[in-house]
This record gives structure tokens, sequence and C-alpha cells, in this order.
């Protein structure tokens, strides 16, 4: 007879995992990115050489280049950050991660204790509000706009939390190409922060994992490039840019916040083969790959908010996003997205429920985040064709639109 788990498992674990059962016919739903855009052959030859170089130090944790990860790495991310982002960063202020969740969860664990506040955008990236509440914290939202967080919002949200007696450890921010919204926040913005930052006494997590997939203006200094007091953490992704089942990631910090971050990482190093590969092929192909990769997912995103008009209508009102791989979509308040995500999911279709990317949960329960990142066109066009359909169904909206005309 099976061991019964049931009988030694902690009283507050989480409850267990479904099992698998493949990707839907129409998945909507995370980071997930085109497979044809996979840059496999040169991404092989690029971890042929490396091996053949570098081969030996795999006897060797961390490749001989200590725990801050592959050296060669860290100097192209540097590059790349002055590049793009405006940062003046060393390698030795960059930490290699597995995953941007990694350096999410070794922030939260250095910073945060039970009962601490952390503000952040009102909708945001669902993983950052589950992390919270799993170490305690309480997420307190800050309304946004087409510019992202607005800085009114966050000072009268500071001086609220000032007068009760509370200074929140850090402001947690996707400024550039903001997920669910897409929106990019402009520089003064980003210097307003700062300051408020600054006279309230608390530091900044900018989460910058989307940034390169930007399409329309230019890319913003990052607000790690603006401060000069360095008080804020930078953290960046591979995921996005070049493949997510690398699991690469990493943060900037000084060496007094770095150093902090490498003593709790404790998990012997990040994956040696994905850093060998990718520091060979990002120094001589990343600018190019993403302007391919950028372009694609630009034409993708106009394929659904055209379908999202043909097949909604006036029933679903959103902003078009600036880059990224999400559309943030607000349907009429009668409709529960939740419960249209169960009917959608037992039809074939996935879509990420706006409860889940919101700091209020229910106050945005009509609203719902699309990802056109991984589905061909004809998908795009098919499933968000099928969705309202299933959408009208069960509440009853859209009340017209191309796919009721057809049946």
């Amino acid at each position: 007879m099976p061991f019964d788990y049931c009988d030694v498992l902690r009283a507050d674990l989480p409850g267990p995992a479904g099992r698998w059962s493949g990707f839907p016919a129409h998945n909507f739903v995370g980071g997930h990115m085109d497979a044809d855009h996979v840059p496999v052959e040169d991404l092989i030859a690029a971890l042929t050489n490396a091996l053949q170089r570098e081969g030996k130090n795999l006897a060797t944790y961390n490749l001989r280049t200590g725990p801050l990860g592959y050296r060669p790495l860290r100097e192209f991310i540097a590059g790349a950050l002055k590049a793009r982002a405006a940062m003046a960063v060393d390698p030795d202020e960059i930490l290699i991660t597995s995953g941007s969740l990694q350096s999410m969860d070794l922030v939260n664990q250095m910073m945060l204790s039970p009962g601490d506040t952390v503000v952040l955008e009102q909708a945001t990236y669902g993983g950052a509000i589950t992390r919270l509440q799993a170490r305690g914290a309480h997420p307190v939202g800050v309304a946004l706009d087409e510019d992202g967080m607005r800085m009114d919002a966050l000072e009268e949200t500071l001086t609220r939390l000032a007068g009760e007696g509370r200074t929140p450890k850090f402001i947690y921010t996707i400024p550039t190409v903001q997920n669910p919204t897409g929106t990019v926040m402009p520089v003064a913005r980003r210097e307003r922060m700062l300051a408020l930052a600054d006279r309230f006494g608390v530091a900044i997590f900018e989460d910058d994992c989307y940034a390169d997939l930007l399409w329309e203006g230019e890319r913003p200094p990052a607000i790690y490039a603006l401060d000069d007091g360095r008080r804020v953490l930078y953290c960046g992704s591979f995921s996005k840019s070049i493949a997510p089942a690398l699991r690469l990631g990493y943060v900037v910090a000084d060496w007094g916040g770095l150093s902090r971050l490498v003593a709790l990482k404790t998990d012997a190093g990040t994956g040696a083969l994905e850093q060998l590969a990718l520091a060979d092929y990002c120094a001589p192909h990343f600018d190019d790959h993403v302007s391919r990769a950028t372009a694609s997912l630009k034409r993708k995103h106009d394929v659904m908010v055209e379908a999202l008009i043909a097949e909604f209508g006036t029933a679903a009102e959103f902003a078009p996003a600036k880059g990224g791989i999400f559309l943030w979509i607000k349907l009429p308040e009668g409709v529960d997205t939740g419960k249209l995500a169960a009917a959608a999911g037992a039809e074939g279709i996935s879509l990420n429920p706006g409860a889940e990317w919101t700091v209020d949960g229910d106050d945005h329960r009509h609203w719902m985040r699309l990802c056109f990142g991984h589905p061909t066109p004809e998908e795009i066009v098919e499933g968000v064709a099928k969705l309202a359909r299933i959408c009208h169904r069960e509440f009853g909206v859209p009340t017209t639109g191309g796919n009721l005309l057809r049946g």
C-alpha cells in the first residue's frame, strides 16, 4: 500500500498541482514565445564552440568564474545594458540567476519579513503578487494609466502609509513594457519615482524582463540608470528575448546588496550549459535576433487587436501595447473572467483572469490577459473568435459581432 504523505505534510502547504495534459489548442497564457524564433542552429554552434573551449571547467562549480556566474555572460550583459538601458554597470555587479523568478525570490528573501509592506502597480505580474503573499508581505496597489504607474497615486499611497506608521520595504515596478498593460513609463515619471523613494526612504525593485521587446518609441533609460543613491535593484531575463526554457535571468546591484543575494543563493550555481551557450551566442547575434523577434511580435499583436475588435466589438476595451506579448482587456462588469476561463478551458482555450493579475483581485474580475507570443496568427484569429462565442453563451457578451453572424 503506498505511503500516505498527507500524514507528514506541513499544515500550511499549498494545494497539489494537477497533472499536465499538454497545451490547449489556443494557448493565450504564460510567457511562451514563438517556437520559430528560437535560434536553434546558432545556439548549437555557440554551445559547441563554448564546450570545446571551456568544457573541462564543468569539473568545477561556477565554471571557475565565481558565484556571480559565467563572467563572459556577465560581460555581455553589462555591455547590453549600457547600450540598451543607459546603465553603467560593472560585470561584478551582476548575479546570474535561474530565471527572473529566482531573482525575485532572492530579493524578497533578502528584504521581506512577515507583515512587511510592498508597493506595486495595481495590475502587475501575478507571480510577483503570489510570491509576496507567500512571504507574508502586504502588497499595496497603485493605479496605472497609459504611461504606467501614476506618480500622484504613488505619492498619495506613500503618504497614507507613512501616516499609518508603515514604510514599504520597496516599490516593485515594471516600468518598460509593463506586464500586463504593455505601457512604458516616461523618463519624467521615473525621476519622480526616485524622488519619492528618496523622500520616503523606500527602495525600488525594477523588473525589466520585457524591455527588449519594445516596438513603439525609444527605450527610456532604466530607473537604475537614473539613480545616484543606489536605492534601485534591477532584474532582467533572457526568457523573452531568447527562450523561456533556458531559465536565465540576472540581478544588478552594488556589492552591498549583491553580497547579500549571493549569500542567499545556495543552489551551487545556475546551469552552466545555458550560460556557455548564451555568452557565445549573444555577443554576435543578440541585437539582430531581438529586432526580428520584436517585428514578429508586433505583427501578432496587430492580428490580436484586429480579431478582438472584429469579434468583441465595443465589449472589449483595451489599449494597444507598446511592446511585449500581452494585451490587457476590460470586459463589461457582468463578465467574470474566472468563470470565463473555466468555460473556455473546457473547450481548449486558456486565458489569464484579471483577478490573478491585480492586487485588488475581485475589482478586476471582468478583466483578462491574453498572450499572443506563442500562437500563430491563424490560431489567434480562430481562438479569439471561439472565445467570443463562449463569452456570449456564458454572459451574453458580446451582444453582436462577427462570430455571432457566423453562428
